[in-house]
């Protein structure tokens, strides 16, 4: 098979306008790949060195950033060298991870090198009359040649507005690119993959799935692979991690001690084809796990990847930032242990001090920092109904969070927002993303890692913020993201998660415990506030005195974490 990019072969008989890339008096601008003859003699002059084959359009690497396609006539594409923003390819129609070009311009016509760079004509064996044309996907949409027959002659196809193809204007003869026989390289190979010719089944060696297709072949390696899992970048970043990922497929490379289980969805991870893999901490992720937009960070270069910079910012990224304290002390005491304690401080929450209090609270009072019944020790404002739990005075101004890669801000709500974690509103303390605005999380949400211990499970529990088929075991929704147990097959969200284990409900003089199994083994059970049945499985409130049980959301009301 042999490539060309100028003066494809023609046909004396057809019409000089039958293809726009064969018209021999064409403008130079009608077409942007294609150079006068004199242009080409003073490039080669100002290039001698420079090997033709390293870029098809006649470019080298010293013009990689700035590239005329024929695909967006108005701005050149931009040489980005490592894309890490999965867009979709305009070539090919896969995610761009890796080297590519894109126009800056109108931030669009994203495409893979290998696709930016491919022939603009193609002498193909299954088609050996003729030189095949590339044509963009927008031949098809305008209904101009050749659409008439949109059909892949190898893989029966028609997705042609989702990739270029190489076609014959003689014999309406069109073929994709995929199926082309081009090989292509993959970030984690060290070898070219060529495709194999006939339609077979196969297993991929990347994603481990049985397909029946024309998969990619590396002949040294006897590897078998998805065109599109060759697309995985080598190296990924993931917000609950402190060291970069590579991908491996080699069994091998991994401790096969015990059954791996990805960390971010709470599955098991095959260990003999494709995974993401960070080897100082033997820590495994399924491939799209770790691409997932929700865990993804970006992936800085490989000085400030390792540098101890970026892991000292990491060590914080689950706990507190330095001088991140919400408040003044404004007076303080010396306990009886010699630890120096802060009877009055100005918070930032408020605008009067607040002074520490080990008084029992009348009245039921609210914390305003989570919404949750005062008990001491707490702060309290002298001149108007203000409390804050001591802990809740005391929490971090910003701190890092597994859910989010940003840091998140301390704010108090003065309006309703909705926590990202339980989908619940507050219009107390919230943490914020001031960076995106795209993540807010309650107090109560905001204090849970990713390990979890919950007394309602015998098991530990780990976080995935993959979205999941299964249900939360102790209240029925489904919800992303949840808490999933690595052992069984138990789920919790954070709506549950976050229950108070005690609580009053109105005028009932007892207090109401949280109940993970059913009271009794009479098979019928109903709630004593709405008089509707429950499920036996789901978490309730119950008062032992009075034998009373209820839904917690009738304990609770409709909006727990706001105080009217």
């Amino acid at each position: 098979m042999r490539s060309f990019v100028n003066d494809p072969v023609k046909d004396e008989d057809e019409d000089e306008n039958d293809h726009p890339h064969e018209d021999e008096d064409e403008n130079e601008n009608d077409h942007p790949h294609e150079d006068e003859d004199e242009d080409e003699d003073e490039n080669e002059n100002e290039n001698e060195d420079e090997n033709e084959d390293d870029h098809p359009h006649g470019s080298g690497t010293k013009m990689m950033e700035d590239l005329q396609h024929f695909i967006h006539h108005q701005h050149p594409l931009v040489f980005n060298e490592n894309d890490r923003r999965g867009s979709w390819c305009r070539g090919c129609g896969e995610d761009v991870y890796g080297p590519s070009y894109w126009c800056k311009e109108c931030y669009a016509y994203v495409n893979h090198k290998s696709c930016a760079e491919l022939p603009l004509g193609l002498h193909h064996p299954l088609h050996p009359k003729h030189p095949l044309i590339l044509f963009s996907p927008e031949r098809y949409k305008n209904k101009e040649f050749p659409y008439e027959n949109v059909k892949c002659e190898v893989c029966k196809g028609v997705d042609h507005d989702r990739q270029y193809s190489y076609g014959c204007s003689r014999c309406n003869f069109n073929i994709h690119i995929k199926c082309a026989v081009v090989p292509i390289e993959a970030e984690f190979h060290d070898h070219p993959l060529t495709p194999f010719f006939k339609s077979i089944t196969f297993t991929c060696d990347i994603c481990g799935k049985e397909d029946k297709g024309r998969p990619y072949l590396c002949g040294p390696c006897s590897f078998w692979i998805h065109r599109r899992c060759a697309r995985y970048p080598r190296r990924v970043k993931v917000v609950r991690h402190k060291h970069p990922f590579h991908l491996t497929h080699s069994s091998l490379e991994v401790d096969q001690s015990d059954s791996q289980i990805c960390p971010l969805c709470v599955q098991k991870v095959d260990t003999h084809y494709g995974l993401y893999y960070c080897s100082p901490c033997d820590f495994v992720t399924h491939l799209d796990c770790a691409l997932d937009g929700r865990n993804r960070e970006e992936l800085k270069d490989e000085e400030s990847t390792e540098s101890k910079a970026t892991l000292e910012i990491e060590d914080t990224k689950l706990g507190e930032f330095a001088d991140s304290s919400a408040y003044k002390v404004k007076k303080t005491n010396v306990g009886m242990d010699g630890t120096e304690i802060a009877i009055e401080i100005e918070h930032f929450s408020h605008e009067h001090d607040l002074k520490l209090s080990d008084d029992e609270v009348q009245n039921n009072e609210i914390c305003d920092g989570c919404v949750r019944a005062i008990l001491p020790p707490f702060y309290r404002c002298v001149e108007c109904s203000f409390f804050l739990h001591k802990s809740c005075a005391e929490l971090p101004r910003k701190k890092g969070h597994p859910l989010h890669e940003h840091p998140l801000t301390l704010f108090k709500e003065s309006y309703y927002s909705k926590c990202y974690a339980c989908k619940r509103r507050c219009n107390a303390f919230i943490y914020c993303c001031m960076t995106c605005y795209d993540c807010e999380l309650d107090v109560q949400c905001s204090l849970i890692s990713d390990i979890l211990t919950h007394p309602g499970h015998e098991h530990q529990l780990i976080l995935s913020s993959i979205q999941s088929e299964h249900n939360c075991s102790c209240c029925g929704f489904k919800v992303s993201p949840i808490f999933r147990c690595s052992t069984c097959d138990f789920a919790l969200d954070f709506k549950c998660a976050t229950l108070p284990h005690t609580t009053s409900y109105k005028q009932h003089e007892h207090p109401f415990t949280l109940r993970y199994t059913a009271e009794d083994d009479s098979g019928e059970y109903y709630c004593d506030i709405c008089e509707e049945e429950r499920n036996s499985k789901h978490w309730f409130y119950y008062c032992e005195d009075c034998s009373y049980p209820a839904h917690p959301k009738c304990i609770l009301g409709e909006y727990p974490n706001c105080k009217f």
